[in-house]
């Protein structure tokens, strides 16, 4: 098996042989995995079960070094390369089909400087791994909200959770990253150094280079912090909504408060009779110094109807990270559709509304989200993530697992996207984006785009690092 050869994406890509690879192959510190070799499976399989790729051939890289040779590989040979980190990105551009596949996930160093509170962190790391190491000193750098995803794709799209409304964004916090481009080069940006550089990979995605280290500013938080669901009927979604509308207008930095509506799942804190039915939920977060404070600051969003169940409470930050694990789990099938939002006007609601009432499977959910804070005090142009005005957006996670039910869910998701466009200002997270929308990029990026397509043409003017959401190169 291990001399299967596979057919790239494109005709003149070359076949990745045994011959061709072997000069790799020697100087690798880590693993090239050729179909049927171990590792080689495990290396291309991803979050979303939708994406079955069999790349010609896996690097698993052990360090830098690797990272600098099968850069320079792909380019010497013109290979579609794509680069894998957590592998948890919906698109599943972490793996191609035919080409070379670069697999960092055994790059799992996480070193804290708890002196300096500062992390060093390599890009195979998840934020479960990175808050375990990190929590252990009670620091924090805002990650996001599902401890499978990979700390290097979070952060290089921009990267936000339950602490960004207090302390920014992921890319807010990064002092500085070593980066491999397309020209095989090693090199660190920051602010002080290629500028440009660091300027891009803020928000710029993969675009610009293999991130092997990245430096995050740690705050302090924990262990403990106030958080939990708020768990809903359906039938009073629609005043719930609008109730939580002014809950979040006036809420303090301190807090992040999300929405989710999908059919209950049988946790076991709900009655049975609610498992399987349609459900609003409310996750809460508080993560200020001062308890009776964050008690204080949810009670207006607690008083809100007659819950189900209210589980807010104390509970550990590397729990409470967890939390939602469980209904992201890897394996099911995903098609996702997002929408930054002007506001949720009463027509939006009503939008919501409808489709949450046609579910397509039990494991779909619509999941609104708030942002703002220090988020927003941040200029539009000091990184390439620029969406610093966006206080609200949907994602809809749309899940399945019956293969047959692909058009039927697609079609759904893209009936709630199509609906809500009006209400949406055309920006989007490049994180929750799918695989079919090359359209939305420069939408996504807004005035940044241009200044972005130069810096491109500078560090990769061929788009080697093509396999994203591409950002073309400036002619």
């Amino acid at each position: 098996m291990a001399n299967v050869m596979v057919k790239p994406d494109r005709a003149e890509v070359p076949l990745l042989t045994p011959e061709l690879l072997a000069p790799l192959r020697e100087k690798l510190r880590g693993a090239l995995c050729l179909r049927g070799e171990p590792g080689y499976e495990q290396a291309r399989t991803l979050w979303n079960a939708m994406v079955d790729k069999h790349p010609g051939a896996v690097v698993r890289a052990a360090g830098a070094a690797d990272v600098m040779r099968t850069v320079d590989f792909a380019r010497e040979h013109g290979v579609l390369l794509s680069v894998r980190g957590g592998g948890h990105n919906v698109a599943g551009n972490a793996v191609c089909e035919g080409g070379l596949t670069l697999d960092l996930t055994p790059m799992k160093s996480v070193r804290i400087d708890a002196a300096r509170r500062t992390a060093r962190v390599e890009p195979g790391v998840t934020l479960g791994e990175f808050d375990r190491e990190a929590q252990a000193f009670g620091l924090v750098t805002p990650l996001g909200i599902n401890s499978t995803t990979g700390v290097a794709g979070l952060t290089l799209g921009g990267g936000f959770g339950w602490t960004s409304r207090k302390l920014g964004l992921a890319i807010d916090n990064l002092l500085s990253a070593d980066v491999v481009t397309a020209d095989g080069r090693l090199l660190q940006a920051r602010e002080d150094e290629n500028a440009d550089l660091f300027w891009a990979i803020r928000g710029g995605g993969g675009n610009f280079g293999v991130v092997t280290s990245f430096e995050f500013r740690l705050h302090p938080l924990g262990p403990m912090v106030l958080a939990g669901l708020v768990v809903h009927p359906f039938s009073r979604a629609k005043e719930l909504l609008k109730g939580y509308r002014g809950f979040v207008a006036g809420a303090p930095d301190d807090v992040t408060a999300w929405v989710v509506m999908r059919k209950a799942p049988p946790l076991p804190f709900l009655p049975p009779e609610v498992h399987g039915k349609e459900v609003l939920v409310f996750a809460a977060c508080y993560v200020g110094e001062v308890p009776e404070e964050g008690v204080k600051a949810l009670a207006p969003l607690r008083a809100l109807g007659q819950p189900i169940a209210d589980v807010i409470g104390p509970a550990p930050f590397v729990a409470w990270q967890t939390a939602f694990d469980p209904l992201l789990a890897p394996g099911a099938r995903n098609y996702w559709k997002s929408h930054d939002l002007r506001e949720l006007d009463d027509a939006a609601i009503d939008i919501l509304l409808d489709h949450v009432r046609r579910l397509p499977s039990p494991e779909c959910e619509v999941f609104i989200g708030t942002l703002g804070g220090a988020i927003s005090r941040v200029p539009a142009e000091a990184t390439a993530y620029s969406r610093r005005d966006v206080r609200l957006f949907v994602n809809v996670h749309t899940r399945w697992t019956d293969r047959g039910q692909d058009a039927e869910c697609v079609r759904w998701t893209r009936s709630l996207f199509d609906a809500l466009t009006p209400h949406a200002t055309g920006g989007v997270y490049v994180n929750f984006m799918p695989d079919d929308e090359a359209q939305r990029v420069q939408g996504a990026y807004g005035p940044n785009y241009e200044r972005l397509a130069r810096i491109k043409a500078k560090y990769d003017p061929d788009n080697l690092f093509r396999l994203n959401q591409n950002i073309r190169p400036a002619p």
